[in-house]
């Protein structure tokens, strides 16, 4: 694999909305939860501070909106007797790198190296209200509060050590956790700070919002690749996954599930698990749940009084009318193209459809949650993307006010957008309930391929027309079902309208990492390509004439050159094809070179991917080329068979068996190309890098084959 970092300073920022109104969600007040003695002991000794400033402004150009309205994040720093700095915030950590994030950022504002910070993350008890971890939104959003606090404490430090020297403060720095006189005759360190007694009423003061951040170009902790704080307990087994916390006297569950989507419990007889030893049964209506002191004796009681459940169905379609589903249920019906009229006078005019499977997110771990009640007050350890979303699901689930649940987040095995919702974390708290103990639930691959929502499927129209020039003078797209992400083309084109049209999904459907992008930039850039054959002109060229934003250009024609696309689109081989797709998504920027093979059987394997993304100023250039990386490898799996298949409201992919995500064997040659930004404010960059991986593959199939496939995933059995 190759990664280069590429540096591109001076290019003027082009804007990017970059919002994604179908996965923001609403926050939930501020609430520390824990009396100052309980947060004391969770921390130690040491000095508290508090520093509230206002938000950031967002990107330049445009960029996600703050949970709601105007936002005022929260920070608290601890710092410790023995010089620790702890740092409390809201976001979790699910493998995408914000725990190496976020003590990069605060060490560099206090300008202490990153050993001496340690996170505590999504705990409600103890840490603020960041919001959901979503929409890669952690970097843009999240990092310039901590920072501000950081500097906030570093400069409250200076005042501090100024005034206890009789000094000028311009005469103090700060530099590897020390504040030092400039003649070198006095310093202190932040653990003497935490000794002092006269240190809380100096830094118990309100912060100046014009605090002063730290440039990209004096970046020390920042910048630079600094590896996960507790990949050694990660890697040892020694951390706790939320499938893996204990608790004294913990029973496991398991709850009975319907056979099909909508069935309705009419009857059961949970006498047989009763009479089991050490069984609990918890019947409240149509949910049953049965506990017992190991998973093998709670599997066989549920199995024991399944066989008794009587369910009345009712009638699903199936995946294999979903798109004429979808169209049929579109909200008011597919939109008419507003320039009918005029197409009728264009020079060529093309009109596709597109289509874009339900996948799953397959996270490593599946949902897990783990819940114990004490003196009417509830505690659930669980993964999820939205700690206090989940505790705004467990006070409205059991009617108990927000300072009576605590919902506390260990660093967990994946999400990729799949974990927003606590319906594990409530099951486990009606169990727990019902038995009077702690009750651990892990939910089963089968349950989670089933339960669990999917992202969205997605029936697309795109009808366009070439003027006399080849330029693209009228553009109607409509995405029905899917979402907004990415929807408005990022080239220039005449008269367009870009359009969301909601539908009544057959199955249950959320968030997933770039959401409904993937499906609009597979769409759009696939059609791109169909648009440059009318035009007689190469791919690459055609993108380039509608191109004017900056950024964009820069990642595409990186693309291209590292890729070779000149030479490798001529060279004709038999069977090898080679495609290219960009885009732009949450304030980055994308494009992708690919080569494919496609074997005597018809199956598509992706020789060599060229990727080069663009997210501003790198703050971890290690954590983003994992992030890239495993991007592009988890694009590849919807792109050619992740498909989720059902029929009768039964899921028939219910496991990796049927529902194959890639594999080791299905990795391709890699070029990776990171260019670095120090001239703009860093994006996110969970997600971009997945978008254009389809439509690059989609139109490689074309170069190869000269047939063109509009549906994902993308089968040579499947061409229109």
């Amino acid at each position: 694999m190759k990664n280069q970092i590429l540096d591109q300073p001076g290019v003027a920022s082009v804007g990017n909305d970059g919002m994604d109104y179908d996965q923001v969600l609403e926050p939930v007040p501020y609430d520390f939860g824990l009396n100052r003695r309980s947060f004391v002991q969770i921390l130690g000794a040491g000095l508290l501070l508090v520093v509230s400033a206002p938000a950031l402004a967002q990107e330049r150009g445009g960029g996600r909106r703050g949970p709601s309205g105007p936002r005022t994040i929260s920070a608290r720093l601890h710092i410790g007797t023995d010089g620790v700095i702890t740092v409390m915030c809201g976001k979790v950590e699910g493998g995408q790198g914000s725990r190496a994030e976020f003590t990069q950022a605060a060490a560099d504002e206090l300008r202490v190296p990153a050993s001496q910070v340690q996170m505590i993350l999504s705990d409600t008890g103890v840490v603020p209200d960041d919001g959901p971890t979503v929409g890669s939104g952690s970097t843009p959003r999240t990092v310039p509060p901590i920072r501000q606090a950081a500097a906030s404490a570093r400069e409250l430090f200076i005042d501090f050590a100024a005034k206890k020297w009789s000094v000028d403060r311009a005469n103090v720095t700060v530099r590897d956790g020390k504040a030092t006189e400039k003649d070198g005759k006095h310093s202190l360190t932040y653990a003497d700070l935490a000794a002092s007694e006269d240190a809380a009423k100096e830094l118990n003061q309100a912060i100046s919002p014009d605090v002063t951040l730290t440039p990209v170009t004096e970046w020390k902790v920042l910048g630079t690749p600094v590896l996960r704080p507790n990949s050694r307990d990660i890697v040892t087994g020694a951390h706790k996954f939320p499938s893996d916390i204990s608790r004294p006297g913990m029973l496991y569950g398991k709850v009975l599930r319907a056979p099909s989507f909508g069935a309705k419990l009419t009857s059961i007889d949970v006498a047989p698990a009763k009479a089991m030893s050490g069984v609990t049964v918890a019947q409240d209506d149509a949910f049953v749940g049965v506990m017992a002191p190991t998973t093998f004796l709670a599997e066989s009681a549920l199995d024991a009084i399944a066989k008794t459940a009587k369910w009345e169905t009712v009638s699903q379609p199936s995946s294999k009318e979903l798109f004429g589903y979808l169209k049929q249920h579109a909200d008011g019906g597919v939109p008419p193209n507003p320039f009918a009229n005029e197409l009728s006078k264009a020079a060529k005019v093309v009109r596709q459809s597109y289509e874009v499977a339900y996948a799953q997110h397959s996270p490593l771990e599946p949902r897990a949650a783990v819940a114990e009640w004490n003196d009417g007050k509830l505690t659930v350890w669980t993964a999820t993307q939205n700690p206090f979303g989940v505790r705004s699901e467990l006070t409205r689930a059991f009617h108990i006010s927000d300072d009576k649940v605590r919902v506390i987040v260990p660093d967990f095995g994946a999400a990729f957008g799949g974990k927003h919702t606590g319906e594990c974390a409530v099951e486990a708290a009606r169990l727990a309930q019902a038995a009077g103990k702690a009750v651990s639930l892990r939910w089963t691959r089968e349950e989670e391929f089933t339960w669990a929502y999917f992202r969205p499927a997605a029936a697309i129209e795109i009808e366009a027309s070439l003027d006399q020039d080849s330029k693209v003078s009228f553009w109607q797209f409509v995405n029905i079902n899917s979402g907004n992400s990415a929807l408005e083309s990022p080239y220039q084109i005449g008269k367009h309208q870009s359009r969301y049209v909601a539908s009544k999904p057959p199955l249950r459907h959320g968030s997933y990492r770039g959401l409904a992008a993937t499906a609009n930039n597979f769409a759009r850039e696939g059609f791109m390509d169909e648009l440059a054959v009318a035009a007689g002109a190469d791919p690459l060229d055609f993108r380039l004439a509608h191109l004017e934003n900056s950024r964009l250009r820069t990642v595409l024609e990186t693309a291209a050159e590292k890729f070779g696309w000149k030479l490798r689109v001529k060279a004709k081989s038999p069977n090898i094809g080679v495609g290219l797709a960009c885009g732009t998504e949450k304030g980055s920027y994308v494009a992708v070179c690919v080569e494919i093979e496609i074997s005597k059987q018809n199956q598509i394997r992706v020789r060599h991917v060229c990727q080069a993304f663009e997210c501003g100023a790198i703050v971890n250039p290690g954590n983003l080329y994992k992030q890239v990386t495993g991007a592009i490898v988890m694009g590849i799996g919807p792109a050619l068979r992740e498909e989720v298949r059902f029929e009768n409201g039964e899921i028939q992919t219910a496991s990796f068996r049927s529902y194959p995500v890639p594999r080791y064997e299905d990795v391709p040659e890699l070029d990776i190309h990171l260019i670095n930004r120090p001239d703009i404010p860093s994006a996110g960059a969970g997600e971009t890098p997945i978008i254009c991986i389809a439509p690059a593959i989609a139109n490689a199939v074309f170069h190869a084959t000269g047939k063109r496939i509009r549906s994902m995933p993308i089968r040579l059995d499947a061409v229109a």
